[in-house]
């Protein structure tokens, strides 16, 4: 049963909120003259499929967040529950370069880099980025994808802990 907890607060009661949303775990990244950059993310969202499009959030304040939105290109990598160390590797405050010299990477038509044996990359051209809040929403339109057809599993982030799902 829901509890009420009184009028939403900016910080706390939201993100608390938002803990039990379920939600997949992508490394988003880019590559171009601003650099090569990636991080953890879990705000995407498709918006339509024709174009096929994406939604994905980026804190401003975050070191990607410049080079992303300079490069003008990212590649959404979804991660299954065998990469939540590398999920949790870009998540960490190291160089770019510690973050994607532990696994293999490739591209797509863009250049942004591409995780070998992600669930799904999604390469895309940014075509519009709002500022709200603390954060950018960035539009993208994908360009190239690719996907494993095999019966891996997902890797969700629920209740502040990374989660297994789909068949085993």
């Amino acid at each position: 049963m829901l509890q009420p907890i009184g009028p939403v607060s900016p910080t706390s009661s939201f993100r608390n909120a938002m803990s039990r949303v379920g939600a997949s775990v992508h490394i988003i990244t880019s590559a171009g003259p601003a650099g090569r950059v990636g991080f953890t993310a879990s705000a995407v969202s498709s918006v339509t499929d024709s174009p096929p499009m994406l939604l994905v959030c980026v804190n401003r304040s975050a070191s990607s967040h410049g080079p992303i939105i300079a490069n003008g290109v990212l590649c959404v990598n979804t991660l299954s529950d065998e990469q939540e160390a590398l999920s949790r590797r870009f998540s960490e405050k190291i160089s770019f370069d510690k973050r994607f010299d532990c696994a293999q990477w490739g591209t797509l038509i863009t250049g942004s880099p591409v995780l070998d044996h992600a669930l799904a990359s999604m390469d895309c051209k940014i075509v519009n980025a709002i500022a709200y809040g603390t954060h950018s929403v960035i539009l993208a339109e994908v360009l190239e994808m690719r996907y494993r057809e095999d019966q891996s599993r997902g890797l969700i982030y629920f209740d502040r802990c990374y989660h297994a799902v789909g068949k085993a």
